[in-house]
């Protein structure tokens, strides 16, 4: 009752100046936000009032995937509608060209007052040296531990509220924007802001390179999580995870021990971190009710990918389990159908003809994805579902070791490595297996097949391995050779000097290795 009282306060309130026929877009991108808290049984987990809001008002895709799980690989997909092979954005430093065309230009180009805010870390040339190397040597023959233990930190008291100052200041400029300049806009607007909440901190006790280890979160948001719903994920033992699996649980350095408390506060905090995230959209929402202009604005959220929180004794993303590669979308606005769950297999580049067809502005050029619009629209009965049943992610960056191709068809998850023959492949069914802890390659040899031809006729992985592979050791020679005198000094430093200088020797010879052998190898 509390819920439809609100809902019908906001569409109530306000009132816009506005006189376009085009609908507004808005667009809020959470980093690392596991796509499973947005309907049941994740929502339960952790209160979030304006997810659950949109839920309410509008459609909830239960089955979207990002099309890599990294932050600028995923963005680079939905920014040029393009798959991260046809793009070659293999890594956090190589993705799109900075003069690409994006749908916000686009919708610029067309009569839309446009603005992005935020996190957009689409474009080449970002993140630490440290992260572009350990992406480069990923196929070295050694093992570095490259992260910080994932560890929580309580901060503040009930009143704490602004953790992540970065994203509220982002937010604030966004609803200031939204008041001051869109509501009194003539033409429609598009709005795009990216939030880096809910992406764990970076941990300080490692220095300036450090990497995102640190789960953050206050009383305040601490009590919009029901701890009783917390789980702690089951574990293979380390000796029966596949080789790649093992590789990233200890670079991210998970390999030691975990107590229960530990593991169930990680969680915990991480989920606290969601309830911050969902309280800036919320700041979006309530300036868009505020002016008036709910009622003509089509409100989109979603991710660049999840997180894995300790499931399958790992965090971060990096992974092709559902709590990396899993994420939210949510779209309400006129002509959407409410309160509607979608099943279709979707991922983050159909969001670029999604968006232009809302503006009703035509694609140009060979896009990766399909407009999902067709599915919600309450004007359109879908007869023949054009969109494929399948979705593609792939992965080739840091913390694993090979590049790696994931297919999800029905209640299967395929995925391939590599050349498709120098590592072992796994097979998944979800609906039965939701941990995916059973991989069942060797028990449906006919299903791994039809899936293996499926992938190859929609990417030759093989060939863009192979590729990724060559990239990777031509830019690390190129790296070492402009450093000169100070290469030894400063890749002794890198986020793995701890393990790294244990045998300086030793690692410096395997890169020696990897750059001049002949054929490639595969570090277990």
């Amino acid at each position: 009752m509390f819920l439809l009282a609100f809902i019908f306060f906001l569409q109530s309130s306000g009132e816009s100046s506005q006189n376009v026929t085009r609908p507004n877009i808005v667009m809020v991108m959470s980093d690392a936000f596991d796509g499973r808290l947005s309907f049941e049984p994740g929502s339960k987990v952790v209160r979030l009032p304006y997810i659950n809001y949109l839920r309410e008002l509008g459609s909830t895709f239960l089955n979207t995937y990002t099309n890599s799980p990294i932050c600028c690989p995923s963005r680079a997909a939905m920014w040029s509608g393009q798959y991260v092979h046809l793009s070659q954005s293999w890594n956090n430093y190589k993705c799109l060209d900075a003069n690409s065309t994006t749908w916000m230009d686009l919708l610029e180009r067309n009569g839309y007052r446009t603005k992005m805010l935020g996190k957009l870390d689409y474009t080449s040339g970002s993140h630490s040296v440290s992260n572009r190397v350990e992406a480069w040597t990923r196929d070295v023959q050694f093992l570095l531990r490259q992260e910080g233990r994932p560890v929580a930190q309580l901060i503040g008291n009930m009143s704490t509220r602004r953790i992540m100052e970065k994203d509220w200041k982002n937010t604030d400029k966004a609803a200031q924007w939204i008041r001051q300049t869109a509501a009194i806009s003539k033409e429609p607007f598009a709005l795009y802001l990216g939030l880096n909440l809910p992406h764990p901190y970076r941990t300080e006790s490692l220095g300036p390179t450090a990497g995102g280890s640190t789960f953050r979160s206050s009383p305040y948001w601490l009590t919009k999580v029901s701890p009783e719903l917390v789980s702690v994920p089951k574990w293979l033992p380390m000796a029966a995870m596949h080789p790649v699996d093992y590789y990233s649980t200890f670079t991210k350095n998970c390999s030691s021990d975990f107590t229960e408390e530990e593991i169930k506060n990680i969680r915990t905090f991480y989920f606290a971190m969601c309830a911050e995230a969902d309280a800036m959209l919320g700041q979006v929402i309530s300036a868009l009710r505020e002016k008036g202009l709910l009622a003509n604005t089509v409100l989109i959220f979603t991710a660049d990918h999840g997180e894995l929180a300790m499931e399958h004794r790992q965090f971060y993303k990096m992974s092709m389990f559902e709590g990396s590669s899993r994420v939210p979308l949510l779209i309400m606005g006129p002509g959407l159908k409410s309160g509607l769950q979608v099943h279709q297999l979707v991922s983050l580049v159909d969001l670029y003809p999604t968006v232009l067809e809302i503006a009703g502005i035509s694609a140009v050029g060979n896009l990766s994805g399909h407009s999902v619009l067709p599915l919600i629209s309450t004007s359109r009965n879908v007869s023949k579902n054009e969109h494929p049943e399948w979705v593609l992610s792939e992965y080739h960056g840091c913390n694993a070791n090979a590049s790696t191709y994931m297919l999800r068809v029905g209640h299967w998850k395929y995925i391939a490595y590599a050349d498709g023959i120098s590592v072992p492949p796994q097979l998944f069914n979800v609906t039965v297996d939701k941990d995916e802890l059973h991989n069942v390659v060797l028990r449906f040899p006919d299903v791994q097949a039809q899936l293996d031809k499926l992938l190859r006729s929609i990417v030759d992985y093989p060939k863009v391995s192979s590729a990724v592979h060559l990239y990777n050791k031509n830019r690390f020679a190129a790296w070492r050779d402009s450093l000169g005198r100070n290469y030894t000094e400063v890749i002794a430093n890198l986020r793995w000097h701890i393990d790294w200088q244990k045998d300086i020797l030793a690692n410096e010879k395997a890169i020696d290795t990897w750059l001049h052998g002949s054929s490639r190898t595969f570090c277990i």
